[in-house]
C-alpha cells in the first residue's frame, strides 16, 4: 500500500461543525522535514472550535506524531476524537506522562532526617573510596619493597622538595608569629598571679603537642594538597591520565604513592621545624614581656615538657599528612574533564583536608588524654 505524506484537512459539515482529518505518514521520518509546517497548519484550524478529530485515516504513527497532536490539543484530548485502536497506546502514554509530570512532589515528611541521611551517604561513599586507594597505596609499597631500584624514587625526591624544603619559610614565618601572639597573651594573664615562670609550660605544651602539628598541617592542606588535586585534574583534563593507563603505567604507583609518601615523610619534620621556629617566637615575647632570657625560658623546658610530647606531636604530623595525600589525590581522581569540575574539585580538597585534620586531632588528644604530663 502507498504511503502518503502527512496531510491536515478541514471540513465544515452543514450544521457547521469543524471536522478535521489526519492522513498519511506521522512519524519521526515522514514529519523530520515537515514538523514546522503541520503544525501551523494545526493551530490555523482553529483546535478551540473543531467539532471532530478524525485521525483512522493516519498509516504510519509513532510517539513523534502523537506529541505533535498532543501540543496542539493543549495537553488534553478533544471531545470527540477518532482513532484506530493500534494508536491509542500513543495518546496513553501522553497522558500518563501528563499526570506524572503536574502531579505536586509529595512534601518531605522529615527533611532534617533526609538531609542528615544524605550526607552520610555522600560522606560514606568518600570515606569508602578513600578507604579503596588507601588499600591500593599498600600493595604498592608492598611492590616497590620488592623492586625497590625500578620504583618511582625520582617522582619521591622532587615531592620531597616541593612539599617539604619550599614550605620552610612559610612555616617558619607562621610559627613564629604564633608563638609570638601565644606568648604575648599568656604574659598578660600569667602577670597577674605572680605565675610568670609557668609561661615555658603553656607554651611548650601548647605549640609542641597541638598546635605546631594543627598549624603546619593546615599550611601543608592549603598550599600542597590542593596543588596535588589540581595537578591530577589537569591530568584528567587533558587525558594524561588516561594515556598512562593505557601505556599500562600505574596512577597510583607513579602518582599518588610518591605524593603520599613525600607528606608522610616532609610533614612531621616540618612540624618540628615549625614548633621550635614557635618557641623561638615565645621565647622572644616572654623577654619582652616579661623579662625571661633565652637561656632561662630553654634551660626549663625540658623540664617542663616531657619528650613524648615531641613524639606526639611527630606521630601526628604522619597521621595528618597521611590524610592530606588520600583526601587531595582522592578530589584530584574524581574530577571530571572541566575546568568547572577543576576548581571545585580543589575547593572541596582543600576544605576536606582542614576539616579531617581537626577532627583527627581532637580524636588523637581524646585518646592520649593521659600521656605526657609527667
Amino acid at each position: 500500500m502507498l504511503v502518503r505524506d502527512p496531510d491536515v484537512q478541514v471540513t465544515v459539515a452543514g450544521d457547521g461543525a469543524r471536522v478535521v482529518h489526519l492522513s498519511g505518514a506521522w512519524d519521526i521520518r515522514a514529519l523530520e522535514s515537515r514538523a514546522a509546517a503541520l503544525q501551523s497548519a494545526l493551530r490555523d484550524a482553529g483546535p478551540a472550535q473543531v467539532s471532530l478529530w478524525d485521525l483512522t485515516q493516519i498509516q504510519r504513527f509513532d510517539h513523534i506524531g502523537a506529541m505533535l497532536v498532543w501540543r496542539t490539543w493543549g495537553r488534553c484530548r478533544p471531545g470527540r476524537l477518532q482513532l484506530r485502536r493500534e494508536h491509542e497506546i500513543f495518546f496513553g502514554a501522553c497522558e500518563t506522562a501528563e499526570a506524572v509530570a503536574s502531579s505536586p512532589a509529595a512534601p518531605d515528611r522529615f527533611p532534617l532526617l533526609l538531609a542528615l541521611g544524605r550526607g552520610v551517604w555522600a560522606v560514606s561513599g568518600h570515606v569508602l573510596e578513600m578507604l579503596q586507594l588507601f588499600g591500593q597505596l599498600l600493595i604498592d609499597a608492598a611492590s616497590v619493597a620488592r623492586q625497590p631500584l625500578l620504583r618511582p624514587w625520582r617522582e619521591f625526591s622532587a615531592a620531597i622538595y616541593k612539599i617539604g624544603v619550599q614550605a620552610l619559610g612559610i612555616t617558619a614565618l607562621v610559627g613564629f608569629l604564633i608563638g609570638v601572639v601565644l606568648s604575648y597573651l599568656s604574659a598578660e594573664q600569667l602577670r597577674l598571679v605572680g605565675a610568670d615562670v609557668f609561661i615555658v609550660n603553656i607554651l611548650g605544651i601548647g605549640i609542641v603537642r597541638e598546635l605546631g602539628p594543627v598549624i603546619c598541617s593546615i599550611l601543608v592542606a592549603g598550599r600542597s594538597g590542593s596543588a596535588i588535586t589540581a595537578q591530577l585534574g589537569v591530568m584528567r583534563v587533558t587525558e594524561e591520565l588516561d594515556a598512562l593507563s593505557v601505556m599500562g603505567i600505574s596512577n597510583t604507583l607513579r602518582l599518588i604513592l610518591p605524593k603520599t609518601a613525600a607528606i608522610a615523610v616532609a610533614l612531621p619534620l616540618l612540624v618540628l621545624w615549625t614548633s621550635g621556629v614557635a618557641l623561638v617566637g615565645g621565647a622572644v615575647s616572654a623577654n619582652a614581656e616579661l623579662g625571661m632570657s633565652a637561656y632561662q625560658f630553654f634551660t626549663a623546658l625540658p623540664a617542663a615538657v616531657p619528650e613524648v610530647n615531641l613524639w606526639l606531636g611527630v606521630g601526628k604530623g604522619a597521621v595528618f599528612g597521611v590524610l592530606i595525600a588520600l583526601i587531595a589525590c582522592h578530589f584530584g581522581l574524581r574530577i571530571q574533564p572541566n575546568t568547572e569540575s577543576l576548581a571545585a574539585g580543589t575547593t572541596r580538597s582543600v576544605v576536606t583536608s582542614i576539616t579531617a585534620v581537626i577532627v583527627a586531632d581532637a580524636i588523637l588528644a581524646v585518646i592520649f588524654s593521659d600521656v605526657g604530663w609527667s
